[in-house]
Protein backbone atom coordinates (compact mmCIF):
# COMPACT_ATOMS: atom_id res chain seq x y z
CA UNK A 1 0.00 0.00 0.00
CA UNK A 2 1.56 3.29 -1.09
CA UNK A 3 0.90 5.94 1.53
CA UNK A 4 1.67 9.63 1.07
CA UNK A 5 2.03 11.88 4.12
CA UNK A 6 -1.12 13.93 3.51
CA UNK A 7 -3.25 11.15 2.04
CA UNK A 8 -2.99 8.34 4.56
CA UNK A 9 -6.14 8.21 6.64
CA UNK A 10 -6.12 6.65 10.09
CA UNK A 11 -7.78 3.47 8.82
CA UNK A 12 -5.31 3.11 5.96
CA UNK A 13 -2.27 3.54 8.20
CA UNK A 14 -3.64 1.12 10.81
CA UNK A 15 -4.35 -1.50 8.12
CA UNK A 16 -0.94 -1.08 6.49
CA UNK A 17 0.70 -1.48 9.90
CA UNK A 18 -1.33 -4.61 10.65
CA UNK A 19 -0.39 -6.21 7.36
CA UNK A 20 3.32 -5.46 7.80
CA UNK A 21 3.41 -7.05 11.27
CA UNK A 22 1.14 -10.03 10.51
CA UNK A 23 1.97 -13.54 9.34
CA UNK A 24 2.76 -13.35 5.63
CA UNK A 25 3.49 -9.61 5.81
CA UNK A 26 6.57 -7.65 4.83
CA UNK A 27 8.55 -8.55 7.96
CA UNK A 28 7.82 -12.26 7.82
CA UNK A 29 8.90 -12.30 4.18
CA UNK A 30 12.16 -10.65 5.21
CA UNK A 31 12.80 -13.00 8.14
CA UNK A 32 11.31 -16.53 8.17
CA UNK A 33 11.77 -16.60 11.95
CA UNK A 34 9.45 -13.61 12.42
CA UNK A 35 6.45 -14.46 14.62
CA UNK A 36 3.20 -12.51 14.68
CA UNK A 37 2.51 -11.20 18.19
CA UNK A 38 -0.90 -9.91 19.22
CA UNK A 39 0.47 -7.55 21.93
CA UNK A 40 2.75 -6.01 19.32
CA UNK A 41 -0.13 -5.56 16.89
CA UNK A 42 -2.23 -3.86 19.59
CA UNK A 43 0.53 -1.39 20.36
CA UNK A 44 1.34 -0.75 16.69
CA UNK A 45 -2.31 -0.02 15.95
CA UNK A 46 -2.48 2.52 18.79
CA UNK A 47 0.73 4.17 17.57
CA UNK A 48 -0.62 4.34 14.02
CA UNK A 49 -3.81 6.03 15.25
CA UNK A 50 -1.81 8.60 17.23
CA UNK A 51 0.46 9.39 14.27
CA UNK A 52 -2.37 9.70 11.77
CA UNK A 53 -4.45 11.93 14.07
CA UNK A 54 -1.44 13.85 15.43
CA UNK A 55 -2.50 12.85 18.91
CA UNK A 56 -0.68 11.88 22.12
CA UNK A 57 -0.23 8.30 23.31
CA UNK A 58 1.39 6.77 26.40
CA UNK A 59 2.16 3.05 26.08
CA UNK A 60 3.57 0.71 28.68
CA UNK A 61 4.79 -2.44 26.91
CA UNK A 62 6.31 -5.32 28.82
CA UNK A 63 9.40 -7.26 27.85
CA UNK A 64 8.89 -9.36 24.72
CA UNK A 65 6.15 -7.24 23.17
CA UNK A 66 8.49 -6.00 20.46
CA UNK A 67 7.74 -2.35 21.09
CA UNK A 68 10.61 -1.09 18.91
CA UNK A 69 9.03 -2.50 15.74
CA UNK A 70 5.57 -1.61 17.07
CA UNK A 71 6.38 2.10 16.87
CA UNK A 72 8.88 2.09 14.00
CA UNK A 73 6.64 0.34 11.47
CA UNK A 74 3.73 2.84 11.61
CA UNK A 75 6.20 5.72 11.88
CA UNK A 76 7.93 4.65 8.66
CA UNK A 77 4.71 3.82 6.84
CA UNK A 78 3.26 7.26 7.65
CA UNK A 79 6.23 8.85 5.83
CA UNK A 80 6.07 11.91 8.03
CA UNK A 81 9.10 13.77 9.24
CA UNK A 82 9.87 12.34 12.66
CA UNK A 83 12.20 12.12 15.65
CA UNK A 84 12.85 9.01 17.71
CA UNK A 85 14.42 9.79 21.08
CA UNK A 86 16.01 7.24 23.42
CA UNK A 87 17.69 7.39 26.81
CA UNK A 88 20.93 5.66 25.83
CA UNK A 89 23.49 5.91 23.05
CA UNK A 90 23.54 2.12 22.73
CA UNK A 91 19.84 2.03 21.79
CA UNK A 92 20.42 4.95 19.41
CA UNK A 93 23.06 2.90 17.63
CA UNK A 94 20.81 -0.17 17.54
CA UNK A 95 17.96 1.79 15.98
CA UNK A 96 20.06 3.61 13.41
CA UNK A 97 22.49 0.86 12.45
CA UNK A 98 20.22 -2.18 12.57
CA UNK A 99 16.47 -1.79 13.14
CA UNK A 100 15.64 1.20 10.94
CA UNK A 101 17.63 0.15 7.84
CA UNK A 102 16.18 -3.34 8.12
CA UNK A 103 12.60 -2.10 8.33
CA UNK A 104 13.08 0.54 5.65
CA UNK A 105 14.32 -2.10 3.23
CA UNK A 106 11.59 -4.57 4.15
CA UNK A 107 8.88 -1.93 3.59
CA UNK A 108 10.57 -0.56 0.43
CA UNK A 109 10.37 3.04 1.60
CA UNK A 110 12.62 5.87 0.29
CA UNK A 111 13.27 7.38 3.73
CA UNK A 112 16.45 9.23 4.62
CA UNK A 113 17.75 8.42 8.10
CA UNK A 114 20.12 10.35 10.36
CA UNK A 115 21.73 9.81 13.76
CA UNK A 116 22.48 12.76 16.03
CA UNK A 117 24.22 12.58 19.41
CA UNK A 118 25.59 15.16 21.81
CA UNK A 119 28.87 16.98 21.18
CA UNK A 120 30.88 14.76 23.48
CA UNK A 121 30.13 11.76 21.27
CA UNK A 122 32.00 13.23 18.31
CA UNK A 123 35.67 13.77 17.65
CA UNK A 124 36.73 17.43 17.74
CA UNK A 125 39.55 17.82 15.23
CA UNK A 126 40.79 21.04 16.82
CA UNK A 127 40.99 19.53 20.30
CA UNK A 128 42.62 16.38 18.93
CA UNK A 129 45.40 18.51 17.46
CA UNK A 130 45.73 20.33 20.78
CA UNK A 131 45.83 17.05 22.73
CA UNK A 132 48.52 15.69 20.42
CA UNK A 133 50.60 18.81 20.98
CA UNK A 134 49.99 19.76 24.62
CA UNK A 135 48.21 17.04 26.61
CA UNK A 136 49.89 15.39 29.58
CA UNK A 137 48.59 11.82 29.62
CA UNK A 138 48.52 9.72 32.81
CA UNK A 139 49.96 6.44 31.48
CA UNK A 140 51.18 4.49 28.47
CA UNK A 141 47.75 3.03 27.81
CA UNK A 142 46.38 6.56 27.31
CA UNK A 143 49.26 7.41 24.97
CA UNK A 144 48.53 4.28 22.92
CA UNK A 145 44.80 5.05 22.82
CA UNK A 146 45.43 8.62 21.66
CA UNK A 147 47.58 7.23 18.84
CA UNK A 148 44.76 4.86 17.89
CA UNK A 149 42.26 7.73 17.85
CA UNK A 150 44.61 9.69 15.59
CA UNK A 151 44.78 6.80 13.11
CA UNK A 152 41.00 6.36 13.18
CA UNK A 153 40.51 10.10 12.66
CA UNK A 154 42.17 9.81 9.24
CA UNK A 155 39.45 7.51 7.88
CA UNK A 156 36.22 8.16 9.83
CA UNK A 157 33.34 9.78 8.02
CA UNK A 158 30.96 10.42 10.92
CA UNK A 159 33.55 11.11 13.66
CA UNK A 160 31.42 9.17 16.16
CA UNK A 161 33.74 8.05 18.97
CA UNK A 162 31.64 4.91 19.39
CA UNK A 163 33.40 3.63 16.26
CA UNK A 164 36.58 3.25 18.35
CA UNK A 165 35.62 -0.09 19.87
CA UNK A 166 38.21 -0.11 22.67
CA UNK A 167 37.53 3.47 23.84
CA UNK A 168 35.63 3.34 27.14
CA UNK A 169 32.89 5.92 27.71
CA UNK A 170 34.63 6.86 30.97
CA UNK A 171 38.06 7.32 29.40
CA UNK A 172 39.84 10.52 30.48
CA UNK A 173 40.78 10.97 26.82
CA UNK A 174 37.22 11.77 25.73
CA UNK A 175 37.19 15.31 27.21
CA UNK A 176 40.54 15.92 25.49
CA UNK A 177 39.38 14.97 21.99
CA UNK A 178 35.73 16.08 22.06
CA UNK A 179 34.04 19.42 22.68
CA UNK A 180 31.30 20.70 24.93
CA UNK A 181 28.94 23.61 24.53
CA UNK A 182 31.24 25.53 26.88
CA UNK A 183 34.55 25.02 25.08
CA UNK A 184 33.42 24.79 21.44
CA UNK A 185 34.78 27.69 19.37
CA UNK A 186 31.94 27.56 16.85
CA UNK A 187 32.57 29.29 13.54
CA UNK A 188 35.86 30.68 14.89
CA UNK A 189 37.35 27.20 15.11
CA UNK A 190 40.14 26.62 12.58
CA UNK A 191 38.61 23.21 11.77
CA UNK A 192 35.00 24.41 11.57
CA UNK A 193 34.69 23.49 7.88
CA UNK A 194 35.52 19.85 8.71
CA UNK A 195 33.60 19.70 12.02
CA UNK A 196 31.89 16.34 12.60
CA UNK A 197 29.23 17.89 14.86
CA UNK A 198 28.28 20.45 12.20
CA UNK A 199 28.16 17.70 9.59
CA UNK A 200 25.91 15.51 11.77
CA UNK A 201 23.52 18.39 12.41
CA UNK A 202 23.41 19.26 8.73
CA UNK A 203 22.48 15.66 7.88
CA UNK A 204 19.81 15.66 10.61
CA UNK A 205 18.20 18.79 9.20
CA UNK A 206 17.94 17.13 5.79
CA UNK A 207 16.68 13.72 6.99
CA UNK A 208 13.15 12.34 7.13
CA UNK A 209 13.69 10.50 10.42
CA UNK A 210 16.32 11.41 13.02
CA UNK A 211 17.40 9.26 15.96
CA UNK A 212 18.36 11.41 18.98
CA UNK A 213 18.50 10.99 22.76
CA UNK A 214 16.54 12.61 25.58
CA UNK A 215 19.42 14.87 26.61
CA UNK A 216 19.76 16.23 23.09
CA UNK A 217 16.00 16.77 22.78
CA UNK A 218 15.93 18.76 26.02
CA UNK A 219 19.08 20.67 25.04
CA UNK A 220 17.31 21.69 21.84
CA UNK A 221 14.39 23.04 23.88
CA UNK A 222 16.81 25.01 26.09
CA UNK A 223 18.53 26.55 23.07
CA UNK A 224 15.26 27.53 21.41
CA UNK A 225 14.11 29.18 24.64
CA UNK A 226 17.26 31.35 24.66
CA UNK A 227 16.82 32.39 21.04
CA UNK A 228 19.72 30.29 19.75
CA UNK A 229 19.24 28.35 16.52
CA UNK A 230 17.74 24.92 17.12
CA UNK A 231 19.70 21.67 16.98
CA UNK A 232 16.87 19.51 15.66
CA UNK A 233 14.53 19.79 12.68
CA UNK A 234 10.83 20.59 12.95
CA UNK A 235 8.90 17.34 12.71
CA UNK A 236 5.35 15.94 12.53
CA UNK A 237 5.84 13.10 15.02
CA UNK A 238 8.05 12.40 18.04
CA UNK A 239 8.49 9.00 19.68
CA UNK A 240 10.20 8.66 23.07
CA UNK A 241 11.49 5.18 23.82
CA UNK A 242 12.69 4.49 27.38
CA UNK A 243 10.32 7.32 28.28
CA UNK A 244 10.54 6.54 32.00
CA UNK A 245 13.86 8.43 32.04
CA UNK A 246 12.50 11.49 30.27
CA UNK A 247 11.20 13.25 33.39
CA UNK A 248 14.58 13.15 35.13
CA UNK A 249 16.30 14.42 31.99
CA UNK A 250 13.87 17.32 31.73
CA UNK A 251 14.51 18.25 35.35
CA UNK A 252 18.25 18.41 34.67
CA UNK A 253 17.78 20.94 31.89
CA UNK A 254 15.39 23.11 33.87
CA UNK A 255 17.74 23.25 36.84
CA UNK A 256 21.24 24.46 37.64
CA UNK A 257 24.43 22.51 38.24
CA UNK A 258 27.92 23.21 39.49
CA UNK A 259 30.09 20.24 38.56
CA UNK A 260 33.70 20.01 39.67
CA UNK A 261 34.55 17.81 36.68
CA UNK A 262 33.69 20.59 34.24
CA UNK A 263 35.69 23.07 36.31
CA UNK A 264 38.73 20.79 36.36
CA UNK A 265 38.45 20.75 32.57
CA UNK A 266 38.28 24.54 32.66
CA UNK A 267 41.50 24.73 34.72
CA UNK A 268 43.25 22.35 32.33
CA UNK A 269 42.12 24.30 29.26
CA UNK A 270 43.09 27.59 30.91
CA UNK A 271 46.66 26.39 31.46
CA UNK A 272 46.94 24.84 28.01
CA UNK A 273 45.54 27.83 26.09
CA UNK A 274 47.42 30.37 28.19
CA UNK A 275 50.79 28.70 27.59
CA UNK A 276 50.03 28.12 23.90
CA UNK A 277 48.79 31.63 23.01
CA UNK A 278 49.94 34.04 25.74
CA UNK A 279 52.96 32.53 27.46
CA UNK A 280 54.58 35.00 29.84
CA UNK A 281 51.66 37.45 29.76
CA UNK A 282 49.93 36.06 32.87
CA UNK A 283 50.78 33.57 35.67
CA UNK A 284 48.91 30.70 33.99
CA UNK A 285 50.37 27.88 36.05
CA UNK A 286 49.68 29.60 39.37
CA UNK A 287 46.17 30.61 38.29
CA UNK A 288 45.25 27.10 37.15
CA UNK A 289 46.81 25.56 40.27
CA UNK A 290 44.80 27.88 42.53
CA UNK A 291 41.59 26.86 40.75
CA UNK A 292 42.45 23.17 41.13
CA UNK A 293 43.18 23.67 44.83
CA UNK A 294 39.86 25.46 45.39
CA UNK A 295 38.03 22.57 43.70
CA UNK A 296 39.78 20.03 45.92
CA UNK A 297 38.84 21.99 49.04
CA UNK A 298 35.22 22.20 47.92
CA UNK A 299 35.15 18.45 47.32
CA UNK A 300 36.48 17.78 50.83
CA UNK A 301 33.84 20.11 52.29
CA UNK A 302 31.05 18.30 50.41
CA UNK A 303 32.28 14.74 50.93
CA UNK A 304 32.86 15.18 54.66
CA UNK A 305 33.56 11.79 56.24
CA UNK A 306 32.75 9.84 53.06
CA UNK A 307 35.81 7.94 51.81
CA UNK A 308 36.57 5.35 49.11
CA UNK A 309 33.31 5.87 47.26
CA UNK A 310 32.47 3.37 44.53
CA UNK A 311 29.33 5.09 43.32
CA UNK A 312 27.47 8.38 43.60
CA UNK A 313 25.96 9.30 46.97
CA UNK A 314 23.13 11.84 47.11
CA UNK A 315 23.21 14.14 50.11
CA UNK A 316 20.54 16.47 51.42
CA UNK A 317 21.54 20.07 50.84
CA UNK A 318 21.37 20.91 54.53
CA UNK A 319 23.82 18.13 55.45
CA UNK A 320 26.78 20.16 54.19
CA UNK A 321 25.65 23.61 53.05
CA UNK A 322 25.43 25.05 56.58
CA UNK A 323 29.05 24.18 57.38
CA UNK A 324 31.65 26.94 57.37
CA UNK A 325 33.97 24.72 55.30
CA UNK A 326 31.40 24.55 52.52
CA UNK A 327 30.75 28.29 52.48
CA UNK A 328 34.50 28.97 52.56
CA UNK A 329 34.95 26.48 49.72
CA UNK A 330 32.49 28.33 47.49
CA UNK A 331 34.10 31.66 48.38
CA UNK A 332 37.61 30.39 47.59
CA UNK A 333 36.38 28.96 44.31
CA UNK A 334 34.89 32.31 43.32
CA UNK A 335 38.15 34.08 44.19
CA UNK A 336 40.12 31.61 42.04
CA UNK A 337 37.71 32.15 39.15
CA UNK A 338 38.00 35.92 39.59
CA UNK A 339 41.79 35.65 39.29
CA UNK A 340 41.35 33.56 36.14
CA UNK A 341 39.00 36.20 34.71
CA UNK A 342 41.57 38.93 35.40
CA UNK A 343 44.35 36.94 33.71
CA UNK A 344 42.19 36.35 30.65
CA UNK A 345 41.08 39.98 30.46
CA UNK A 346 44.74 40.99 30.12
CA UNK A 347 45.07 38.97 26.89
CA UNK A 348 41.61 39.56 25.42
CA UNK A 349 41.52 38.98 21.67
CA UNK A 350 44.80 37.07 21.53
CA UNK A 351 43.13 33.81 20.37
CA UNK A 352 39.62 32.32 20.02
CA UNK A 353 40.48 29.70 22.69
CA UNK A 354 41.21 32.46 25.22
CA UNK A 355 38.09 34.44 24.30
CA UNK A 356 35.94 31.33 24.81
CA UNK A 357 37.56 30.82 28.21
CA UNK A 358 36.43 34.30 29.23
CA UNK A 359 32.82 33.20 28.67
CA UNK A 360 33.35 29.89 30.47
CA UNK A 361 34.83 31.57 33.55
CA UNK A 362 31.98 34.09 33.65
CA UNK A 363 29.42 31.26 33.47
CA UNK A 364 31.22 29.37 36.24
CA UNK A 365 31.06 32.42 38.50
CA UNK A 366 27.32 32.68 37.83
CA UNK A 367 26.94 29.03 38.86
CA UNK A 368 28.87 29.65 42.08
CA UNK A 369 26.70 32.69 42.83
CA UNK A 370 23.55 30.60 42.34
CA UNK A 371 24.54 28.17 45.07
CA UNK A 372 25.70 30.94 47.39
CA UNK A 373 22.11 32.26 47.54
CA UNK A 374 18.98 30.55 48.81
CA UNK A 375 16.91 28.59 46.24
CA UNK A 376 13.72 30.08 44.85
CA UNK A 377 10.33 28.71 45.92
CA UNK A 378 9.38 25.48 44.21
CA UNK A 379 12.98 24.35 43.73
CA UNK A 380 15.06 21.81 45.62
CA UNK A 381 18.81 21.27 46.02
CA UNK A 382 21.08 18.35 46.73
CA UNK A 383 24.68 17.21 46.31
CA UNK A 384 25.91 14.27 44.26
CA UNK A 385 29.21 13.07 45.71
CA UNK A 386 31.13 10.53 43.65
CA UNK A 387 34.64 9.10 43.50
CA UNK A 388 35.73 11.55 40.79
CA UNK A 389 33.32 14.45 40.91
CA UNK A 390 30.85 16.35 43.04
CA UNK A 391 27.83 18.12 41.66
CA UNK A 392 25.72 20.77 43.32
CA UNK A 393 22.26 20.46 41.81
CA UNK A 394 19.20 22.69 41.92
CA UNK A 395 16.03 21.48 40.23
CA UNK A 396 12.35 22.37 39.98
CA UNK A 397 9.97 19.94 41.61
CA UNK A 398 8.28 18.95 38.32
CA UNK A 399 8.49 19.50 34.57
CA UNK A 400 4.84 19.73 33.55
CA UNK A 401 5.30 23.22 32.10
CA UNK A 402 8.07 21.98 29.82
CA UNK A 403 5.86 19.40 28.10
CA UNK A 404 2.79 21.64 28.08
CA UNK A 405 4.78 24.33 26.27
CA UNK A 406 6.15 21.88 23.72
CA UNK A 407 2.76 20.42 22.89
CA UNK A 408 1.32 23.90 22.50
CA UNK A 409 3.88 24.89 19.86
CA UNK A 410 2.20 22.99 17.04
CA UNK A 411 0.08 20.00 16.17
CA UNK A 412 2.22 16.90 16.02
CA UNK A 413 2.00 13.29 17.17
CA UNK A 414 3.57 12.41 20.53
CA UNK A 415 4.24 8.79 21.52
CA UNK A 416 5.81 7.84 24.87
CA UNK A 417 6.68 4.21 25.55
CA UNK A 418 8.59 2.14 28.08
CA UNK A 419 8.32 -1.08 30.03
CA UNK A 420 7.62 0.85 33.27
CA UNK A 421 5.39 3.93 33.25
CA UNK A 422 2.92 3.33 36.08
CA UNK A 423 1.08 0.81 38.22
CA UNK A 424 -2.46 1.27 36.89
CA UNK A 425 -4.24 1.71 33.56
CA UNK A 426 -4.03 5.51 33.73
CA UNK A 427 -0.20 5.30 34.02
CA UNK A 428 -0.49 8.28 36.34
CA UNK A 429 3.11 8.23 37.59
CA UNK A 430 4.36 9.24 34.15
CA UNK A 431 1.34 10.91 32.55
CA UNK A 432 0.77 13.35 35.43
CA UNK A 433 4.46 14.23 35.62
CA UNK A 434 4.55 14.95 31.87
CA UNK A 435 1.15 16.75 31.70
CA UNK A 436 -0.30 13.96 29.58
CA UNK A 437 -3.57 13.30 31.40
CA UNK A 438 -5.44 13.92 28.12
CA UNK A 439 -3.32 11.44 26.12
CA UNK A 440 -4.56 8.01 25.09
CA UNK A 441 -3.24 5.28 27.43
CA UNK A 442 -2.42 1.65 26.71
CA UNK A 443 -0.85 -1.12 28.77
CA UNK A 444 0.35 -4.17 26.86
CA UNK A 445 1.44 -7.14 28.95
CA UNK A 446 4.45 -9.24 28.12
CA UNK A 447 3.69 -12.42 26.15
CA UNK A 448 6.35 -14.29 28.14
CA UNK A 449 5.33 -16.98 30.60
CA UNK A 450 7.88 -16.02 33.24
CA UNK A 451 6.97 -18.88 35.58
CA UNK A 452 7.71 -21.44 32.88
CA UNK A 453 10.43 -19.64 30.93
CA UNK A 454 12.57 -17.94 33.56
CA UNK A 455 14.63 -18.79 36.61
CA UNK A 456 16.10 -16.45 39.21
CA UNK A 457 19.47 -17.28 40.70
CA UNK A 458 21.59 -15.13 43.04
CA UNK A 459 25.24 -16.29 43.06
CA UNK A 460 27.04 -16.19 46.38
CA UNK A 461 30.32 -14.87 45.02
CA UNK A 462 30.72 -12.56 42.04
CA UNK A 463 33.14 -9.67 41.30
CA UNK A 464 31.73 -6.21 41.93
CA UNK A 465 29.88 -4.62 38.96
CA UNK A 466 32.55 -1.92 38.58
CA UNK A 467 35.32 -4.53 38.38
CA UNK A 468 36.79 -5.50 35.01
CA UNK A 469 36.35 -9.13 36.09
CA UNK A 470 32.56 -8.76 36.41
CA UNK A 471 31.46 -9.10 32.73
CA UNK A 472 33.51 -12.25 31.98
CA UNK A 473 32.37 -13.82 35.25
CA UNK A 474 28.71 -13.19 34.40
CA UNK A 475 29.27 -14.57 30.91
CA UNK A 476 30.92 -17.70 32.22
CA UNK A 477 28.09 -18.35 34.67
CA UNK A 478 25.47 -17.77 31.98
CA UNK A 479 27.26 -20.29 29.76
CA UNK A 480 27.31 -22.86 32.54
CA UNK A 481 23.64 -22.26 33.27
CA UNK A 482 22.72 -22.78 29.64
CA UNK A 483 24.80 -25.89 29.29
CA UNK A 484 24.07 -27.69 32.51
CA UNK A 485 20.77 -26.21 33.68
CA UNK A 486 20.33 -23.97 36.71
CA UNK A 487 18.12 -26.35 38.60
CA UNK A 488 20.70 -29.16 38.52
CA UNK A 489 24.11 -27.56 39.01
CA UNK A 490 23.78 -23.95 40.18
CA UNK A 491 21.51 -24.09 43.21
Amino acid sequence: MDLQPDEASTDELVEATRLALSRGGALSRLDPAFVERQPQLRMAQAVAEAIASRGALVVEAGTGVGKTFAYLVPLLLAQRRALVSTATKSLQDQLFLRDLPRLRDALHLPIRLALLKGRSSYLCLHRLESARRDATLPDRASVAMLARIERWAQTTQAGDLAEVSTLDDRSPLIPLVSSTRDNCLGSECPRFRDCHVVQARREAMAADLVVVNHHLFCADIALRDTGVAELLPTVDAVVFDEAHQLLDTGLQFLGHQLATGALHDLARDLLKAGLAHARGLAPWQETAAALEQALRQLRVACAGPLRDLRGVVKLHWQERSRNDDFRDGLSDLDHALADAAAALAAVSGAAPDLDRLVERVALARQQVATFTEDPADGRVRWMDVGPREIRLVESPLQVRELFEAQRALGRRAWVFTSATLGTEDTLSWFSEGAALEDAAKLRVDSPFDYRAQARVWVPKELPLPNSSAHPPAVGALAGRARQAGISQQLR
